[in-house]
């Protein structure tokens, strides 16, 4: 019960003012005030554990050339990764960036941080994935 109803029934009690009047002010009250959202939209969305990647195709709509891939990564495995990335030594995450580099992957593994990884699984929640094949259907998402 919030303070300004509490008021209202306190005075109501001590005889300042009639039940009427008191309707009349929680009534106001409650106008006044924005309706508050319910319980279960106000939770906070349960954190993922998985990314999932579905990919599924059917090259010959009569045919048998169809098929399924469907891949799900434990999060925690992301998590335990960027955690042993600090273990490297940064001699050898020179020579693994460089040879990353060679590859046409430019990341530094340096700078890689569990924030880093923890602000992209929020993100991934926002992922869309476009595929120009028609009958390709690509899903990328956090569960």
């Amino acid at each position: 019960m919030n303070e300004q109803r509490r008021q209202i029934l306190q005075m109501l009690a001590e005889g300042k003012i009639t039940a009427d009047e008191a309707e009349r002010l929680i009534d106001a009250l409650e106008r006044a005030q924005p309706e508050s959202p319910p319980a279960a939209e106000s939770r906070p969305n349960p954190r993922p554990k998985y990314l999932r990647v579905v990919v599924s195709w059917a090259d010959d709509p009569g045919g048998d050339e169809s098929g399924r891939i469907n891949v799900r990564v434990p999060l925690q495995l992301l998590r335990a990764g960027v955690r042993l990335a600090s273990l490297i030594p940064p001699q050898a995450l020179a020579k693994v960036n460089a040879e990353l580099d060679k590859s046409g992957v430019p990341i530094d593994l340096t700078e890689l941080k569990p924030q880093h990884i923890e602000e992209l699984i929020e993100e991934l929640g926002e992922v869309v994935v476009d595929v120009d094949e028609p009958d390709t259907k690509v899903q990328v998402f956090c569960e």
